[in-house]
């Protein structure tokens, strides 16, 4: 997909191919363009630092999206992702860790395309938006983590 970029840190190998296939299901699911995105699949301490420095929030997070949106539908951001805390959410929920890969993956772009999840009224709307998605893409994307050295 153009505009598009997935990176990770030295110790993660994630089949980028797989996410740039996720990205453009999700655009035709959801009917958005990308001006440009970038999703960046780090650990936990460097997610942590992202969140204290620009968010002043000091404790770990799953994932942060950044939009640079001027619309709804032509997204511009970053997101990241820490793979450890998606093990570990993969663990707590008795779930495969590329559905849970995919549900963040999701929630990102959810962010982006207008939901928000601050108040608990919007939070139901978000997680009902991303449980569909979720549930109907992540049997197609098997294999996202390649590696990951801890």
């Amino acid at each position: 997909m153009k505009n598009l970029s997935v990176a990770t840190s030295n110790k993660i190998k994630i089949e980028k191919r797989l996410v740039h296939s996720l990205i453009a299901k999700l655009a035709e699911e959801i009917g958005f363009k990308l001006d440009f995105l970038n999703v960046n699949f780090v650990d936990a301490d460097q997610l942590l630092e992202i969140n204290k420095e620009y968010l002043k929030h000091n404790y770990h997070t799953d994932i942060i999206t950044f939009n640079y949106s001027r619309s709804n539908n032509n997204l511009e951001g970053e997101i990241f992702i820490s793979i450890n805390e998606a093990i570990t959410n993969s663990l707590k929920y008795k779930v495969h860790l590329d559905s849970e890969i995919v549900r963040l993956v999701v929630h990102g772009i959810l962010h982006l395309v207008g939901y928000d999840d601050k108040e608990s009224s919007d939070k139901r709307k978000m997680k009902k938006e991303e449980n569909k998605l979720t549930d109907l893409l992540d049997k197609e994307f098997k294999n996202l983590l390649i590696e990951y050295d801890y």
